[in-house]
């Protein structure tokens, strides 16, 4: 399989790219993936924002329907939707003025991939960083 975003981008993305993580998919359903990496990045010092078409706030931090809604800047959109969905969130992230966007395991769209990097926005797909921030260990301190 084709890796899209080698160990240099993660770290990049995990350490220097900002702290504020706009979460897509994100709800109060603690069973689901993305509430245990956004519980995860928190632990490492990320600030997540939920956004979800429910608007719900999730570990304590207020919830958003569309990134179009966060009033403030974000960092990274970190992408939990299936991959038909994907490529509008990451063209919502490039439009947003995100730096950086990650698709989750699972979650592939090449072109998607090619336009978010044509538009200059670091990007990693299909890997996690809840696995990547053990995994690359040493080379993340913050």
């Amino acid at each position: 399989m084709t890796s899209y975003g080698d160990d240099a981008a993660v770290r990049e993305i995990l350490t220097r790219t900002g702290d504020t993580w706009a979460v897509v998919g994100l709800s109060t359903n603690t069973a689901r993936a993305a509430y245990g990496v956004a519980r995860v990045l928190q632990e490492y010092g990320k600030r997540i924002v939920p956004v979800h078409p429910k608007a719900e706030t999730v570990l304590g931090e207020r919830g958003y329907a569309s990134l179009a809604e966060i009033p403030f800047p974000v960092d990274v959109v970190d992408v939990f939707v299936n991959s038909a969905l994907a490529g509008e969130v990451a063209d919502q992230a490039v439009a947003a003025g995100a730096k950086a966007v990650w698709f989750q395991l699972g979650v592939v769209d090449e072109a998607a991939y090619g336009r978010t990097r044509e538009a200059g926005l670091a990007m990693v797909m299909d890997r996690c960083p809840a696995i990547e921030i053990p995994r690359l260990g040493q080379g993340l301190s913050v």
